[in-house]
Order: C-alpha cells, then sequence, then structure tokens
C-alpha cells in the first residue's frame, strides 16, 4: 500500500467532504470458471440460473464483457487494481502475489470512508506461513505470505485457492466409479468415511475458521458477506463487499436438493448444474436482503466469471457457447465470461451493450462514480471508466484491450482483434463485429490494420514490463519475489532508461 498518498487522501476526504451516506454501496461477485454461455440469460437450456437471468432484466448486460486473463489470479488482480496482472507481477494461478505496493479498490474505498469486506476466493498470496494450507501456505513461506489484511480490507472469510463447491473442507475418502479427486463426487452422506480436503478457511486475522463450514460452498460463503452488509448498514457506512464463489472451479460436488434437480444427467452435469444454480440462489438471497433492509436502490452489484470454462478435466460441463476456445485459451472462449451489472438507483430500465468491458474497469468506474481521482497518476490504469455506458452515453470503447497468457498474446479494439499464439513470430486478425466465433483470419486482407494495431500493441507491452520491472514503485516486491518478466512475445522490449541523479 501507498501509505503517502492513501494518508493524505483520507485527511482530504475527512476535512472537505465528511463520510457521505449517498455514496454507493459496491458488490462485485465473482464465479470461478464459469463460461459465457452457463447461464440462462445467455442461452443456457439445461443449468438453471432464475436470480442472473433476473439481473439481466433489470440492469445493464454486457454482452462482450472480458477477464483480464484466461486464468483465475491475475483476472483476481485485475479486478482490485484497474492493470493489467502483467504490470502486478501475476502472471499465472498460484504465482506471484498482490504486490503491497499496487494500490487496490479496498484500500481508497476505505479511506473514502467505506466497510470493506472479502468473502471467498482470494487467490492473491498465501494466507498463513504457520501451517501446510492450500497450494502454497506452509511454514515458513513468509516470502508469498499476502493476507487481505494487508489491502485494505477490515473483514475477510477467504480461502487460498479452490475448495469442493458442496462441504468445502472435506473429500471422501474412497472414490466410487465416475468420481475423482479432480472432478469431482457425489456428496458425502452422513456415515461415509471422509479426509480433510487440505485448504482452509481464514479470517481478517489470520485465525482459522471451523464453524459454519457444512453444505453448499456458495451459502457458506454468503452466510458471511451478509452479516458484515448489516452491520455496515447499522453503522451508516457505505460499504464494497468482494464475493468471490469458488463455483463452478472442480471439484465440482452439489448436495442432495440442487442433484435432484437434475436427477436425469450423468454425475458429472448433476454437479456442474448444481452448484451453479446453488449460486444463483445465494445471488437471489443477497438482493433480497439489500431489498429488505433498503439498501438495493444505491448499491451497485457486478458479477462476472474470472475466466472461460475449464477444458482438460472434462470439457462437457461448462460452455462457450458458440465462442472458441476455453480456459487458458485468449481466443473469446477462455476471456468473454458473463457481465452483468445492476444499479436501481442508475440503470432504471434494463439495456444490453456490446461495448467490450472489462474486469480491469471496476476501479476506475467506481472511482468516476464517487467523482475522485486515483491517488497516485503515476500509476499506468488499464481499465477506463464505464461510468457513462451505465449512463447510456458511451457507445465506443476509448481504449484497445490487451490479453497475455504464456506465448498467447492479443489486442482488440471495437472492431478488430489482432492475435499471437506463437510469441509474436505470426499474427492473425479478427472482425469482431461479423466473425465473434473467430474462423475467418482476415490479417492478409487488412495489412495496414495489422501493421498500426502492432504498433499500439508494442507500445502497450511495452508499458507493461515497465510497471512489472518497478518503474511507479520501485523493485522491493520485485526483488524479494524474485521474480522474471513472462510476457509472451519473443522480441526484445525496450524499456524507459533512468537519468542518473547528477
Amino acid at each position: 500500500m501507498n501509505q503517502i498518498f492513501i494518508c493524505s487522501l483520507l485527511v482530504l476526504t475527512l476535512c472537505f467532504n465528511g463520510f457521505s451516506q449517498d455514496k454507493p454501496n459496491i458488490i462485485l461477485i465473482m464465479a470461478d470458471d464459469l463460461g459465457w454461455g452457463d447461464t440462462g440469460y445467455n442461452g443456457n437450456k439445461i443449468i438453471k440460473t432464475p436470480h442472473l437471468d433476473q439481473m439481466a432484466k433489470d440492469g445493464l448486460q454486457m454482452n462482450r464483457f472480458y477477464s483480464a486473463s484466461s486464468v483465475c489470479s491475475p483476472t483476481r488482480a485485475s479486478c482490485l487494481t484497474g492493470r493489467n496482472p502483467y504490470r502486478t507481477g501475476i502472471f499465472h494461478a498460484n504465482k506471484g502475489i498482490l504486490r503491497p505496493e499496487e494500490i487496490t479498490l479496498s484500500e481508497i474505498l476505505k479511506s473514502q470512508g467505506y466497510a470493506t469486506g472479502h468473502f471467498g476466493k482470494w487467490h492473491l498470496g498465501t494466507l498463513t506461513d504457520k501451517e501446510k494450507d492450500a497450494n502454497r501456505g506452509k511454514p515458513g513461506n513468509t516470502k508469498e505470505l499476502n493476507p487481505p489484511k494487508l489491502h485494505g480490507y477490515d473483514d475477510a472469510f477467504v480461502t487460498e485457492s479452490k475448495v469442493p463447491t458442496y462441504d468445502p473442507m472435506w473429500k471422501p475418502k474412497k472414490f466410487d466409479k465416475n468420481e475423482s479427486l479432480k472432478i469431482g463426487w457425489s456428496y458425502i452422506k452422513e456415515g461415509e468415511e471422509k479426509v480433510p480436503y487440505g485448504t482452509a478457511y481464514w479470517d481478517i486475522d489470520g485465525n482459522k475458521v471451523t464453524d459454519n463450514l457444512n453444505g453448499d460452498d456458495s451459502k457458506v460463503i454468503m452466510d458471511r458477506a451478509i452479516p458484515f452488509i448489516d452491520k455496515a448498514t447499522a453503522e451508516n457506512k457505505p460499504f464494497l463487499s468482494v464475493i468471490w464463489f469458488h463455483t463452478p472451479h472442480l471439484p465440482c460436488v452439489a448436495g442432495p436438493k440442487h442433484q435432484e434437480m437434475y436427477k436425469d444427467f450423468p454425475l458429472e452435469r448433476r454437479n456442474y448444474a448444481g452448484c451453479v444454480t446453488a449460486l444463483d440462489e445465494q445471488i437471489g438471497r443477497l438482493r433480497a436482503h439489500l431489498k429488505k433492509i433498503g439498501a438495493d436502490q444505491n448499491t451497485m452489484i457486478w458479477f462476472c466469471s474470472d475466466n472461460g470454462p475449464e477444458s482438460k478435466a472434462n470439457a462437457n460441463n461448462g460452455t462457450a457457447a458458440d465462442f472458441r476456445g476455453r480456459k487458458r485459451d485468449i481466443y473469446e472462449g477462455g476471456v468473454r465470461v458473463p457481465g452483468v451489472m445492476v444499479w436501481p438507483a442508475k440503470i432504471k430500465e434494463a439495456r444490453q451493450t456490446d461495448v467490450p468491458c472489462i474486469t480491469s474497469d471496476y476501479l476506475p468506474t467506481v472511482l468516476d462514480a464517487l467523482n475522485i481521482s486515483h491517488p497516485n497518476p503515476k500509476y499506468v490504469l488499464d481499465g477506463v471508466s464505464l461510468l457513462a455506458l451505465i449512463e447510456g452515453k458511451m457507445t465506443q470503447r476509448p481504449q484497445p484491450l490487451g490479453h497475455m497468457f504464456s506465448n498467447r498474446f492479443s489486442f482488440s479494439s471495437n472492431k478488430y482483434k489482432l492475435i499471437s499464439y506463437d510469441g509474436g513470430k505470426s499474427y492473425k486478425l479478427y472482425d469482431m463485429i461479423n466473425d465473434k466465433s473467430e474462423t475467418t483470419d482476415i490479417s492478409n486482407k487488412h495489412p495496414e490494420i495489422v501493421s498500426e494495431m502492432k504498433k499500439q500493441a508494442m507500445l502497450w507491452y511495452a508499458s507493461t514490463k515497465e510497471s512489472f520491472m518497478g518503474e511507479e514503485y520501485g523493485k522491493e516486491s520485485f526483488e524479494k519475489l524474485g521474480q522474471t518478466w513472462q510476457g509472451p512475445l519473443d522480441i526484445k522490449v525496450k524499456t524507459k532508461k533512468k537519468k542518473s541523479k547528477k
């Protein structure tokens, strides 16, 4: 956290504005590995998502909404920083941390008098250095210890990474036919042998949580988020509640109620569809509760997924609909995800938009809604404010979108998408207005467009490396983590040379 800028912003806010009761509440909801085609409002005929469908009927449905990456952790970093994850050193899941020098949405809103809470998946660093936990938590691993408390949160109920989507702390001792540790299993019935799954929930102070952890994981998470909202409302404070569900990340497990809803399908489909419907019910529960306590009108709720549907483990579960690719791809199926937002005070009638939007847009949009600037103008933001879009005044995205993963790179305007899958040795060009499924490469027909987009893309690419190397806030975290640049392009990138002080 950049203490000087955050503290200065807090003092100015207190002196001149006070803590306004009219500031909108912010809720950022994210599913995990949910495909674009896995919701009813996007055309799914099997999975029941009536509450998400109602959100689409009530608010802004974003038909070209993108996760900032095609995997988990990088996208999550973008939500909180407004920056492409390659700037922040989070190239992949389970690698890197949300650096303390990054300025997060939670830090900024806390300085504005908001109560701040994070519930569900964290995946931006480890939560303990005292015991084995999840993927990276272990005794002595202080280098990657990076809990929400370091990033402006008052409250938290979080796991480092994935858990089963039902009875999240447990797995069967033995697996039956058609069950597996990776894919999922039939829910554990009373009397059946079980063993710990290996990932714990932790509170804001780093204590392991042991109560109320049975049943559907989405409900377990919402059971913590709602009391946080109630407490903030009782204290007359606006709130930021980040709710990152584990569903439907593997292993998928659905409980008896939701298994019954899909009883005519094989186990894997029952589990996947069942846990998504269970998630949907918790969104309905949240919206009903906000209405009950009179907090629904001035609350903006954003919903999306962190990337496209899982591919290798079971390609028959999630769906990217007509889009090419899945998780780990930067074709549309890997990064175009369900995106919908409600804010009754601002959005009076339902609308759909085809303007490209991305998870990096959250932070600048919220700052714009509060009429405040980023605490440090040196920090390059890749997101843009969508406030004009929310108000019905934006028809084009003002700047391109960049995606990177492994040796894959893409750069997209409102109409065209330039993409390379071989480290920049060759590029294809797609017309995203007339060919959303990316079936026809038109690069040979439009070499001038390819050339111009490559020029823009290389400038942007170089700037992400500059940020990663500490151009904005120094090299402390860069050196502590021992990271190296993992940009996908097989080219030399020139970065700015600092002038020596005479």
